[in-house]
């Protein structure tokens, strides 16, 4: 999942960049409104981040612009003050969900998983190619039963290949999902995760051209999963 998160205070922002970055979300930090509104109209977002108050212009009245311009990604806010009347300014402006602060980064995680539900309640949450099984709902990957143990960045790519199935995705695709838009990865950093994935998921006893590289195009998932 892919996350905008505006915050004017940096070390709140830094605060929650680093604890959901271990829950393996992507997140891009802004901090004003013009940048908010700037980066969620350019880049594709599953989910923005807002607090309730904000110098110029408030959170809910960005969120209403995202909603009347047809942004459709998931929105919630953050309240300073947890008060009915915050809660259902933020519902009827536009947001999906609210949290009051001060935060705990648990359970913002556990409202964005729920959150995500609702993103997903159109495809599937459980991945498989063969015995091999991605579960995005808890993030767990495993092979014929065998939990597999991967970083991040393996996990997303993996979670790509096995959602677009036998599309080929190409760097341009891959670097739009997997990093943020302050990182510039080349694509000799790209090829390093594959090539580690590919590692990974052979020792396990899948087919080491489970992922194809396809020159000059980019990266596909085998066309047939093995039997059993």
């Amino acid at each position: 999942m892919r996350i905008l998160l505006l915050e004017d205070e940096p070390n709140l922002g830094n605060l929650i960049q680093k604890g959901l970055t271990q829950y393996n979300y992507i997140i891009d930090v802004v901090n004003n409104w013009e940048q908010g509104w700037r980066y969620g109209c350019t880049y594709h977002y599953d989910l923005v981040i807002l607090p309730y108050s904000l110098p110029k212009i408030d959170g809910l009245s960005l969120c209403q612009r995202f909603r009347e311009n047809n942004y459709h990604f998931l929105i919630l806010v953050l309240l300073s003050r947890c008060t009915s009347h915050d809660k259902i300014s933020a519902l009827d402006r536009g947001a999906d969900g609210y949290l009051c602060k001060p935060l705990n980064i648990d359970e913002l995680a556990a409202h964005i998983r729920a959150l995500s539900r609702r993103l997903n309640s159109n495809c599937l949450s459980v991945l498989n190619w063969g015995g091999l099984r991605l579960n995005t709902s808890n993030c767990e990957v495993s092979f014929q039963g065998k939990s597999i143990s991967l970083t991040a960045k393996e996990y997303g790519l993996l979670e790509l290949f096995l959602r677009y199935k036998y599309e080929v995705l190409d760097i341009e695709t891959i670097i739009e999902s997997l990093w943020s838009s302050v990182e510039e990865p080349a694509e000799a950093t790209i090829r390093s995760h594959i090539r580690h994935l590919r590692r990974k998921l052979k020792l396990t006893g899948l087919p080491d051209d489970l992922i194809i590289t396809l020159k000059g195009r980019g990266y596909c998932l085998k066309s047939f999963p093995p039997h059993g």
